[in-house]
């Protein structure tokens, strides 16, 4: 922002023009008649150049009722990719440019890349120009938030597709509501040429039900701390216990078939080992027979050998501990292998399920405070989050102060917007100020994944949704 300059409105108004100030060449506040009035988010052109573009941020009305009205408007000035360059050096200031709406193909050379299938949608109020994917810049964390019914999951899942399409970045999924278990299939509007890229780019599904591609973890293969919060054991606390844990998994133990653990523990004489096999029948754990995979193929096999998506139908399990253990194991897998630097982006629908501020069980811990661990300092790993959910109040902060990207649908509640400006500092505040006002389907779009903050309606997507709105039954 360019801060306080010198300018005298009224001289902006009586001309009926905008006029500029920049004493940076960086930054700018203009000053111009209400008919002229920008709202944020606009781009205005220079007269007589078309190497910049001023990006409005904020805009503020000025001077009274009538004739005396007018705006005063501050944000960036940008440079733009293909168009002739000035020749007036970097940086160097402006004084009373005139200035005025610019051009829908200039803002589209700003906006938009050579492909594309790389759109994520069109600018909003401009149909002809489209908002761009920066692919490269995906190898940061993203948060992605809007309240009920702002259209949210669909526009994750127009990105996700955008994804497959267009890179060759894996991702892994974790869907609690099954919204994304389509992700495999076209819709029939598909256009042949996405409908084949989409078939050429393995996309694996697994279910808890699934004969075919069931959705199982080993708990052999978890680590003591995982296998502990599974049993709610307590190192310190559930000392004996835990202790009795640790040394039969040093031994032989693993070879016993999974209906005949609890017989086995008891059979060995111990009281810890009676004491674990009754905790094992209290709490059900044997008889999650969707959960384990004992002997079989594990989700992390899967994961390990990097399909284009794999989704991870966590809305099949009827409890929530299933959820969570599914993805612990995965989780820690995926830390174990992290000098491997392979790259993954790991998708977290529903992420208040996995990382709220405060979990009620040690499983619940577990998972969270890995994903805080993969947050910071995943990223040098090439291990990248993207986190979606309804309100940033319900993640665990130390998780969203770590995205880089930013996607904001319709938001109605202050306090939310108030947190997510104070984590975004980048965002111009006027952009985060209309989301209370976005339509269905409407998103702001900031941080390095986009070329500039922008305010998008997104496009339609070319797979079906898994999850739909119950509708209202009608007469």
């Amino acid at each position: 922002m360019a801060g306080n300059v010198d300018l005298d409105p009224s001289t902006a108004r009586s001309s009926g023009l905008t006029h500029l100030e920049s004493p940076d060449g960086r930054s700018f506040v203009a000053h111009g008649p209400v008919a002229e009035r920008p709202v944020p988010g606009d781009y205005l052109e220079i007269e007589g150049e078309d190497g910049l573009l001023a990006f409005v941020e904020d805009v503020v009305d000025v001077g009274g009722a009538g004739d005396g009205a007018g705006f005063s408007a501050s944000g960036t000035l940008v440079p733009v990719g293909g168009a002739s360059r000035s020749s007036r050096p970097a940086d160097a200031p402006w004084h009373h440019a005139v200035v005025r709406p610019t051009r829908p193909d200039a803002v589209q050379r700003l906006l938009s890349g050579s492909d594309p299938e790389l759109y994520l949608g069109q600018l909003a109020g401009q149909d002809d120009v489209g908002v761009a994917l920066v692919p490269n810049r995906l190898n940061r964390h993203t948060f992605w938030c809007g309240q009920s019914g702002s259209g949210k999951t669909y526009a994750l899942g127009v990105l996700l597709e955008r994804i497959l399409l267009t890179t060759r970045l894996p991702m892994l999924v974790l869907d609690p509501n099954s919204d994304f278990v389509r992700l495999h299939e076209q819709a029939g509007e598909a256009e042949p040429g996405q409908a084949r890229a989409l078939r050429e780019r393995e996309v694996v599904v697994l279910r808890p039900n699934d004969p075919d591609s069931p959705l199982r973890v080993r708990f052999t293969d978890m680590n003591a701390r995982a296998k502990a919060a599974v049993l709610r054991l307590d190192p310190v606390v559930d000392r004996a216990e835990y202790n009795a844990l640790l040394r039969l998994f040093d031994s032989d133990f693993n070879a016993v078939e999974a209906e005949k653990i609890v017989p086995y523990l008891r059979s060995l004489g111990d009281p810890d080992a009676e004491a674990l096999a009754q905790r094992l029948e209290n709490l059900g754990v044997v008889e999650w027979s969707t959960t384990w995979a004992f002997g079989g193929a594990s989700a992390t096999d899967v994961i390990a050998r990097r399909p284009a998506a794999t989704v991870l139908d966590l809305g099949g399990y009827d409890r929530h501990e299933e959820q969570l253990t599914v993805a612990l194991a995965v989780l820690d897998d995926l830390w174990e292998r992290r000098a491997e630097r392979r790259p993954l982006l790991i998708v977290v629908d529903e992420a208040h399920n996995l990382c709220p501020p405060d979990p009620e069980t040690p499983l619940g811990v577990a998972v969270r405070d890995r994903l805080i661990q993969i947050a910071a300092e995943g990223r040098k790993y090439g291990l990248w989050l993207l986190l979606s959910t309804q309100r940033p109040s319900k993640v665990h902060a130390g998780i969203v102060s770590q995205c880089d990207n930013l996607t904001l649908m319709r938001m109605n509640s202050r306090d939310d917007l108030a947190q997510l400006a104070s984590v975004f500092g980048f965002v111009p505040q006027g952009l985060l100020a209309q989301a209370a006002r976005f339509r269905q389907g409407e998103a702001l779009l900031a941080g390095g994944f986009v070329p500039m903050p922008s305010v998008v309606r997104v496009r339609s997507r070319i797979t079906p949704q898994g999850g739909t709105d119950v509708p209202v039954p009608m007469p």
